[in-house]
């Protein structure tokens, strides 16, 4: 009777506790894996410019939501090799959580590059403090195909 008894107060204290505990609050709603890529992209637009000077101008549309140190929208180009990219130009982008333009205009070295077909690559980049060094930080990339015209 005595075990009866110490479990019957147990499980009343228990219950007690229960009861003058707070409810819980309500769940907040699920997030994405990374939440931060959600507010973040960068687009290429379906057309860039080859001109006469070799020069060539790519363009597109970024969104990012800040960041530690500075930003950029950086672009390379390919064409008869996909494995080989050539660099075009960087922009500096404002991170507000608003959609900009960017722009980039570069001349490849050592190689010209033809009105026609055309492999892209944005990147939306961040250079972070990390210690004395920045380190890249990559927020969104977008990959396209698209037509340079001479312009």
């Amino acid at each position: 009777m005595r075990v009866r008894s110490a479990a019957l107060a147990t499980a009343a204290g228990a219950a007690l506790l229960l009861l003058a505990a707070p409810a819980p609050a309500p769940a907040a709603p699920a997030a994405p894996d990374d939440a931060s890529l959600v507010a973040e992209s960068v687009t290429v637009d379906p057309i860039g410019r080859i001109a006469a000077d070799g020069s060539v101008t790519l363009s597109g549309t970024y969104r990012c939501t800040g960041g530690t140190g500075p930003v950029f929208v950086s672009s390379s180009v390919s064409q008869s090799d996909p494995s080989v990219r050539y660099g075009i130009g960087g922009t500096h982008a404002v991170c507000d959580g608003l959609e900009h333009r960017w722009v980039n205009t570069g001349t490849p070295d050592s190689v010209v590059l033809e009105p026609g077909a055309a492999h892209v690559e944005a990147t939306l980049m961040e250079l972070r403090p990390m210690g004395i060094v920045p380190l890249p930080s990559f927020h969104a990339r977008q990959v396209r195909d698209v037509t340079l015209t001479a312009s």
